[in-house]
């Protein structure tokens, strides 16, 4: 018997998030361990009349892969993803790692190869999801190997899931619905303004928003979610920055995050661990030296971190500044293989203005 709280999450994802519809081509990727969860999805996307297949994930391929690609290999990209990205109406893909730490012995220079290389794909797809020719989410399966890094017993993470996703709530649409209108306040005061200055402990940092539009994420392209985020102008950001918790990018753990710019770009990076893969990274191209992206997480319900992206960024009481590729839809002009999530906590001490105005005292919005 399925698990209620999956049917409900699989319900969310192809009637909300994806809006999936009667001859959608339609790809849902996972590993293995997700099988419960895209077996219902696929069941329900079959009911709705979409065309569902499926990329299956087994652990350690791209470990072997990047253990034993030439640089021709690494430099490779299929005809068939190509293809793939081009005429798909919808992509839903399910994290759920057997193993977070896959990647940690890997030369970072050859992910920066194959990252590279695979830009054109992320471009077709960046393009055609802004121009509402492609509908995407990412969502979470609960495995053992997150719930080990998030320091909780599975049952407890998927509790943490289930409960950040609202599945359980009387109308989980409806509550998604209500989140949006919720932010729509936020996304309307940030739209008015043209300097975003964000101060904390180790940060001073000054980011230009000008003519760039601010977006709603209310379950959409994430689940679960809430966030609102725009592409900050390429060349303008001054200062530096400190992020708050461990981050990850590829399965390799950076601590202790230190970014400094100026005119845009990073000049100087810093980490405790990590060092030469973040800098590697940074070194992708030119583009993964910007901001692609400034966000403020809105999910007060998601309080703990847990080394996991899609769930820290969203934390209600801070903010995320993605390195390398920005959206389109944002107006954002940055190009990158490289789009990497850093979360800096403002829920003590920190404060954000926006053109010289306090908007944002120690993780919440003022005066809305």
């Amino acid at each position: 018997m399925i698990d209620k709280r999956l049917e409900n999450l699989a319900t969310i994802l192809t009637k909300y998030s994806l809006n999936l519809q009667k001859n959608d081509l339609f790809r849902i990727s996972g590993s293995y361990l997700a099988a419960p969860l895209i077996q219902e999805v696929y069941r329900q996307a079959v009911k709705i009349g979409a065309h569902p297949f499926t990329h299956i994930g087994i652990d350690g391929l791209a470990e072997s892969y990047y253990q034993h690609a030439t640089n021709q290999q690494l430099k490779y990209v299929s005809p068939l993803s190509k293809f793939e990205i081009e005429q798909i109406d919808a992509s839903l893909a399910i994290l759920s790692p057997e193993n977070t730490r896959n990647m940690t012995n890997i030369d970072p220079k050859k992910q920066a190869i194959s990252n590279s290389a695979h830009h054109e794909l992320h471009e077709i797809f960046n393009k055609r999801a802004a121009q509402k020719e492609l509908r995407w989410c990412v969502t979470q399966y609960p495995t053992q190997a997150q719930a080990q890094d998030a320091e909780m017993s599975l049952t407890d993470y998927e509790k943490f899931i289930f409960d950040a996703a609202h599945v359980n709530a009387k109308d989980p649409i409806k509550y998604w619905q209500t989140v949006h209108k919720e932010q729509e306040k936020i996304r309307r005061m940030l739209a008015t303004k043209k300097t975003i200055h964000v101060y904390a402990k180790d940060t001073d940092l000054s980011v230009s928003v000008t003519d760039r539009i601010w977006i709603n994420c209310s379950g959409k392209e994430n689940f679960p979610d809430g966030e609102v985020f725009t592409g900050p102008v390429e060349n303008a950001t001054e200062g530096h920055i400190s992020y708050s918790f461990p981050d990850s990018y590829n399965g390799r753990e950076v601590n202790d995050i230190q970014l400094w710019f100026k005119k845009g770009v990073v000049v100087k990076a810093e980490a405790s661990k990590g060092k030469e893969f973040l800098n590697a990274m940074l070194d992708t191209d030119p583009g993964a030296r910007r901001l692609g992206e400034f966000a403020f997480g809105t999910n007060y319900g998601v309080k703990r971190f847990t080394k996991n992206t899609l769930f820290d960024e969203k934390i209600g009481g801070t903010i995320h500044l993605a390195v390398g590729s920005g959206f389109p839809e944002t107006h954002s002009k940055n190009i990158s293989s490289l789009h990497w999530d850093m979360v800096c906590d403002l829920r003590k001490n920190g404060e954000v203005y926006a053109d010289n105005e306090l908007i944002y005292k120690n993780g919440r919005f003022i005066n809305l």
